[in-house]
């Protein structure tokens, strides 16, 4: 029998490491150090539930990308929370809350989308998060689902690595977070009518 060129298996495990790699997914930790919010805060107390689920969350935007954002989201909202109301304790369940507060928010991500080169025709990558914000009183009364989408995207990929440019575009997406809640909470309808019944305290 005639023993194979040793091209042959240079050619196998080639072709073994792309396929490999086709199959791979992308790990990509986004960094959780977020600036401080200047945002305008009002004499209310808040409580903040992030479930075990929300602080460990891992998106799967594709097949081939994992985007482990759990502790990165909960952190710009705690600072976030924080700088909206005088008050706001952060709990991982209901069942801790000791006092009355004026609102209760329960944050939960809905989905996760990413567009890559080849996909949006431009150098540079894309990500969306959907949130869904759960607001209710003190009983559990329903004050609104608030529906928050955020963006982030690299200026420019040509000279980053796949999942650096992700990694760029998933903080971008995430800092998101903090212009949305800073601009838009107390413009929410119902949250403006529900606090505005509530005394401020002092």
């Amino acid at each position: 029998m005639r023993s194979q060129h040793p091209l042959f298996f240079i050619t196998i495990i080639c072709i073994a490491l792309i396929v490999k790699g086709c199959g791979g997914t992308t790990q990509v930790l986004s960094e959780d150090s977020f600036p401080e919010l200047l945002a305008p805060s009002r004499a209310f107390y808040a409580v903040v539930i992030f479930t075990p689920e929300f602080s460990n969350y891992v998106a799967r935007p594709s097949s081939k990308t994992k985007l482990s954002i759990g502790s990165a989201q909960e952190n710009i909202m705690r600072k976030t929370f924080s700088a909206l109301f005088d008050t706001v304790d952060f709990f991982d369940s209901e069942e801790k809350i000791e006092q009355s507060p004026d609102i209760i928010i329960y944050p939960t991500v809905v989905e996760t989308q990413i567009a890559i080169p080849s996909q949006n025709y431009l150098n540079v990558y894309e990500i969306w998060i959907k949130y869904n914000l759960r607001l209710t009183d003190v009983e559990g009364n329903l004050i609104d689902n608030w529906f928050m989408p955020v963006y982030g995207k690299t200026s420019d990929s040509f000279m980053l690595q796949k999942e650096k440019a992700i990694s760029s575009a998933t903080r971008a997406a995430l800092r998101d977070i903090g212009a949305k809640l800073s601009l838009d909470f107390y413009r929410i309808p119902s949250v403006e009518r529900h606090l505005r019944e509530k005394p401020r305290r002092s």
